[in-house]
């Protein structure tokens, strides 16, 4: 099956109780759009659509938005599949991440004004989609002077990152933390937010041809080491760069070993995702000899107990180092309409690729 050929909308209408008028509507008003919509679970290639929402009046308390952007992140494919822990109940709109134009704002709302930049606070509101109505507690207004692509992905990577730096382990200047999986945004955000704090890091990345390449741009980011698996395993090969306080796990299984041989006493490995799909092994010695730790980190459950102002506060800080050049990663942005190929991409499908952002007219 080829999903949403030609971008050709369905005649269905994805919801429509969601869109129609209530009793009790104000003059502010949002107009029709378009969305990828989740039909079932399963192949995120075969249970796709795109669909018309009507648009309808605000009622109180609610925004429009106009989406700018919104990325395609690993775990939207797994909300997709259904294998994720989490997740709103189908058929729902894809995407939980994104920014938007507000365009429109109805009675009782305060704190948002037409024009302002947003971003969803938490996940599950379906940003792959053109329009978005959601009241104004769903939102969290961001900074308009940096990429779109930037505010669109920074809920949750860079967080991710930050909140990992900052949670788990009291780090001093030229303490030593070790990552595999630093090739990806979170892999990115940790080596530049920890030069800039004067840490240092040691960063695991997957045996590939252009090693050499990649190897050299993590350093351009601030990377201490740049090694393989297998050379984090032999300690001689990594020098000085062993004994962390801190590991950081997105991968499993080897990787994970990987990690934690370079962990010193009382070093802690924080697990925030599982790429490999492979668990982690834990030999006896790690834990009777470096006592070691494992934790886990879901930026969701974290922002179960902290405030939109907390989200506010932390995105401003990481978007102002964008706009000051200190925090960079690598994206392509896809127009909206062409999200078969973005799909295609994120699925992995075409080879190794940056994180695709959709962008909308």
């Amino acid at each position: 099956m080829v999903l949403l050929r030609g971008l050709q909308p369905s005649c269905t209408r994805f919801n429509q109780s969601l869109f129609r008028n209530s009793s009790r509507a104000f003059s502010s008003a949002c107009p029709d759009g378009k969305a990828i919509v989740v039909e079932r679970h399963g192949n995120p290639q075969e249970v796709l659509k795109l669909v018309d929402v009507p648009g309808r009046t605000l009622k109180e308390r609610e925004i429009c938005v106009r989406m700018l952007a919104a990325p395609i992140n690993p775990s939207d494919i797994n909300r997709i599949e259904g294998v994720y822990p989490v997740g709103p109940p189908v058929p729902a709109v894809g995407g939980n991440e994104g920014v938007g134009e507000v365009i429109a704002v109805s009675e009782g709302v305060k704190n948002l004004s037409v024009s302002d930049w947003v971003i969803p606070v938490r996940a599950g509101l379906g940003t792959w989609q053109t329009f978005m109505i959601k009241e104004e507690t769903d939102w969290c207004k961001v900074r308009k002077d940096v990429p779109i692509e930037y505010a669109a992905t920074t809920f949750i990577n860079p967080c991710t990152a930050l909140r990992m730096l900052e949670d788990f382990v009291p780090l001093n200047e030229g303490d030593l933390l070790v990552q595999n999986g630093a090739t990806s945004i979170v892999g990115q955000c940790v080596i530049q937010l920890a030069h800039l704090r004067g840490l240092r890091t040691a960063n695991i990345i997957r045996e590939r041809s252009d090693f050499q390449e990649v190897k050299q741009r993590l350093e351009g980011l601030g990377a201490s080491g740049v090694f393989t698996e297998n050379e984090a395993v032999s300690k001689e090969i990594v020098g000085d760069l062993k004994g962390a306080k801190l590991g950081l796990n997105c991968v499993g299984g080897s990787a994970a070993t990987a990690v934690m041989k370079l962990l010193g006493e009382n070093g802690i490995m924080v697990t925030y995702g599982g790429m490999s799909k492979k668990p982690i092994t834990v030999s006896t010695s790690a834990f009777i000899f470096k006592n070691i730790e494992l934790k886990g980190f879901w930026l969701q459950k974290w922002m179960s107990h902290h405030s939109p102002m907390d989200l506010a506060r932390m995105t401003d800080y990481l978007l102002g180092l964008v706009h000051e050049g200190k925090l960079t990663y690598q994206m392509e942005k896809v127009p909206f309409e062409e999200f078969n190929t973005a799909l295609e991409k994120s699925l992995g499908k075409r080879g190794s690729v940056m994180k695709q952002v959709l962008t909308f007219a």
